[in-house]
């Protein structure tokens, strides 16, 4: 490959990557666009839709240690299209970027990879389910007649950590939304999106004080969309909480100029979701903390009336940033309040 050709493939990456979250807000022009009423169809969906402008598939993981400690793990695969088709190999318009996190109370510990769809350096299939970038791997196992994405093998490593962990799911999987069409403005803007948040993990942490042995429980995401968001929106904040009485709680605020847009799904002991009415989540923040030069909200009152909800969170490192090319915090929490329990926090655009 020439140095000119290597050159326009980092232009070409800056340029589907560079623009952060409020390029979400782009017209979806020539890609396809979700539609209210359309039923997931799985395994199929659990692969790339390739004529989408924007896709990922996210795990989180709320982990403890076998030295007492608590500790949060990210792996993230994110697709991105240049445009609604293209060619093969080098000529294809579908870009990837992978990110994996590994947080304690002391450290945030995040590693970035890039790469160009079509020559086999990053991708997703759907059966059996596989999805990387370089060796970083999400991995299932292929059972016959068994959900492709129910047990997982999960790999990454940085340049002071990696991480090896199983997924063993143990509810079904949650259709965010309305059946999977998940809103995002009053607009009309919205993706697909559907979680897998019950998973049993085990597996191994490698810090650069050991190994530690942990266990604990994850939450994957799959979403994609052309134009997620309305012009006026900047960023999201996103909470996935689990109950220490076996509920759990997917809300996310889209901030605007105004008081924002919020949805969230109660998820129920016995995993079924329970779409909740927009604006029924209310999330404020009510401390920040100075996190790379910008003013980070660290704690959160998180309220749904309508299921007695009124707890306060608390992150388990303050400093949880993503220091990648579109920064962001993202990073493991415990709340206290009506209820207790553990969860995860994403705030992106905040600059």
């Amino acid at each position: 490959m020439s140095v000119r050709a290597i050159l326009i493939w980092l232009c070409m990456m800056t340029a589907a990557f560079g623009q952060g979250f409020a390029g979400l807000d782009q017209k979806a022009d020539g890609f396809s666009v979700p539609a209210a009423g359309k039923p997931l169809m799985f395994p199929a969906d659990h692969g790339p839709h390739s004529d989408y402008r924007i896709e990922w598939w996210y795990v989180t993981a709320n982990l403890h240690g076998s030295d007492g400690a608590d500790y949060g793990v990210q792996w993230t695969l994110f697709r991105t299209s240049l445009a609604p088709s293209g060619g093969t190999g080098w000529s294809t318009p579908q870009v990837w970027m992978g990110h994996a996190a590994l947080t304690t109370a002391t450290n945030q510990f995040a590693s970035e990879r890039l790469a160009r769809g079509g020559i086999g350096q990053a991708g997703v299939n759907a059966a059996p389910f596989s999805a990387w970038i370089d060796n970083w791997q999400l991995v299932g196992p292929g059972v016959p007649d068994v959900d492709t994405i129910s047990n997982l093998g999960m790999t990454a490593r940085g340049q002071d950590f990696s991480y090896a962990l199983k997924l063993n799911a143990k509810g079904p999987l949650v259709l965010q939304g309305d059946g999977g069409y998940s809103v995002k403005s009053a607009q009309g803007q919205a993706s697909y999106y559907y979680s897998q948040p019950s998973y049993d993990v085990a597996g191994t942490l490698n810090l650069p004080s050991g190994t530690v042995e942990v266990s604990g429980k994850a939450w994957l995401d799959h979403e994609w969309s052309s134009q997620p968001l309305a012009q006026d929106q900047k960023g999201w904040d996103w909470f996935s909480l689990r109950f220490d009485t076996g509920e759990k709680l997917m809300g996310f605020r889209l901030r605007d100029a105004g008081t924002g847009f919020t949805a969230a799904t109660w998820i129920g002991v016995d995993g079924q979701p329970q779409a909740q009415s927009s604006g029924a989540l209310k999330v404020t923040p009510i401390e920040t903390a100075t996190v790379a030069g910008r003013s980070i909200p660290t704690r959160w009152r998180v309220e749904l009336a309508g299921h007695g909800i009124d707890v306060t969170t608390t992150a388990l490192n303050p400093n949880a940033w993503m220091p990648t090319q579109i920064p962001y915090w993202e990073g493991p929490v415990r709340f206290s309040g009506s209820h207790k329990g553990e969860g995860y926090v994403e705030m992106t655009g905040y600059e």
